[in-house]
């Protein structure tokens, strides 16, 4: 047990192999469109499995477990409204982003509304995935300093420089050929995991879960009609209308999606795409979720501190590296490790692209040729890369489960946008102005909600989407009197 020569090989070989897939399949790029959109030419099941790996990350593989180790099954009940939030996607946005030539998710705001929409809405992404992606980043450099024994600052610089590469040669082209195959490899760590946990175990499943049953750790639904109604994250209401509206925002307005969804071939096809990773999300959870279970059978229930861990995030990380057998810890760590590095490159190139196609070009760019363009897109992937490790360094000594802090921030700012995006889909009145307005609203509110602690984080986005809707169309209806 543990991790020795045989592991660490496969780990270098296979990340080495992995970046020069990213390289070849990206192929070359000559102008923006190519490096930020792959030139429209990927099958709808590589954006599938690209968009289930790029919202996975670390954060999936080694919090989500750690959450069923300290919790139970409750979170399933997310899952199933992020199948719902994509469904509604698949038929409201996706049409309204094939009727015209759109490079990003908030091309569809200037269209709709105006340059300003559109400026604001890029800006508040990225804030928001500047800081989302910091915690992601962070939670990717977990299982490397238990490997290489450095310390969380050196690991972070190292997944970073690595992700760095293949995307600023690759373009997005590569990066989702690396995701789809990094898909399969981390589910099939995942599973060899559970498989290895339970055949090791005395009285196999039933032995090593018993504690987890007699804990009442496999409860899945949860009504919540109680006082934790608004107060708890995991209750079925608060999980599939929160799930639901998350998913909506996540997967309907949000760059790093959006960006994977505009290079299928039709609408169609991102349908495809779209409802198809809600679908295998739901299973992928559920397996992390019961690694979780077994791990706690494993440890017979161990707390935190008596593991000498400092938060549930290491647990299975602890795992891997200390209870898997040579070959087998190094094809897990691998598979996730470089599904790390998918989503950080993603991340890059979706800031990237917002960036130039959002900011860049509409008030700077008109006379830019492609060549130059393109040197500056590969040039604000760095600048991106840079900040993010920044980002990831100030949530090193953060005491919340990791996942649960991405989603939080992710929840903070995404019911503006999709409120936005909701006003301009659904209703014909709300001007530029009524929309700026609606969406400054709903930001606002979300502070004093979160500044009070007063909902779970599933509801942060229900809120801010109500509120950016009511002040919408209020301001509307009272301009279309006072004009009248």
């Amino acid at each position: 047990m543990g991790f020795h020569t045989i592991d660490y090989v496969i780990l270098v070989v296979y990340l080495i192999g992995i970046a020069v897939l990213g390289i070849v399949r990206g192929g070359k790029q000559t102008s923006t469109r190519d490096y930020f959109l792959g030139r429209d030419e990927i099958p709808w099941w590589v954006v599938c499995f690209s968009i289930v790996a790029a919202e996975t990350s670390t954060l999936t593989f080694i919090s989500i477990p750690g959450l069923a180790y300290l919790a139970n099954l409750n979170f399933l009940q997310v899952t199933v409204g992020y199948l719902l939030g994509r469904i509604v996607v698949s038929f409201i946005f996706l049409p309204a982003y094939y009727k015209g030539e759109l490079s990003t998710a908030y091309a569809f705001l200037e269209r709709r509304f105006g340059m300003k929409t559109r400026s604001f809405a890029s800006l508040v992404f990225l804030f928001t995935r500047l800081a989302a992606e910091g915690v992601r980043l962070f939670a990717s450099a977990i299982p490397l300093k238990f490997i290489l024994n450095i310390n969380y600052p050196t690991a972070i610089l190292i997944i970073a420089a690595i992700a760095l590469l293949y995307t600023y040669i690759g373009g997005v082209r590569g990066i989702l050929w690396v995701d789809a195959l990094q898909m399969v490899i981390y589910l099939g760590g995942a599973t060899l995991s559970a498989i290895l946990l339970i055949s090791t175990a005395d009285g196999g499943w039933a032995g090593i879960t018993q504690k987890a049953f007699e804990a009442g750790k496999f409860q899945i639904i949860n009504l919540g009609f109680d006082s934790s109604f608004w107060g708890s994250p995991y209750t079925l209401f608060g999980g599939l209308i929160g799930g639901a509206f998350l998913s909506m925002a996540s997967h309907g307005t949000d760059q790093l999606i959006v960006q994977r969804v505009l290079t299928t071939k039709s609408l169609a096809a991102s349908r495809k795409a779209m409802i198809g990773s809600g679908v295998i999300i739901i299973f992928q959870f559920a397996l992390f979720l019961i690694v979780g279970l077994l791990l706690y059978g494993y440890y017979n229930g161990a707390t935190i501190a008596q593991m000498g861990l400092l938060r549930a995030d290491e647990i299975f990380p602890r795992f891997i590296t200390q209870g898997l057998p040579s070959g087998v810890a190094g094809f897990v760590i691998a598979g996730l490790t470089a599904v790390a590095l998918s989503t950080l490159a993603g991340s890059m190139t979706s800031m990237a692209s917002s960036t130039v196609m959002d900011l860049y070009k509409p008030y700077f760019g008109k006379n830019v040729t492609p060549e130059r363009e393109l040197f500056l897109s590969r040039l604000v992937t760095v600048g991106w890369s840079v900040m993010l490790v920044g980002s990831a360094l100030v949530f090193m000594n953060t005491t919340q489960t990791v996942v649960e802090l991405a989603l939080s921030i992710a929840s903070f700012t995404y019911g503006g946008l999709l409120g936005t995006f909701l006003l301009g889909v659904l209703f014909k009145k709300p001007t530029q102005e009524d929309a700026l307005a609606g969406f400054v609203a709903g930001i606002f509110i979300m502070i004093t909600v979160i500044a009070l602690n007063l909902v779970a984080w599933t509801w942060f986005t229900v809120i801010g989407v109500s509120a950016t809707l009511i002040v919408g169309n209020v301001l509307s209806l009272l301009s279309k009197r006072t004009s009248a």
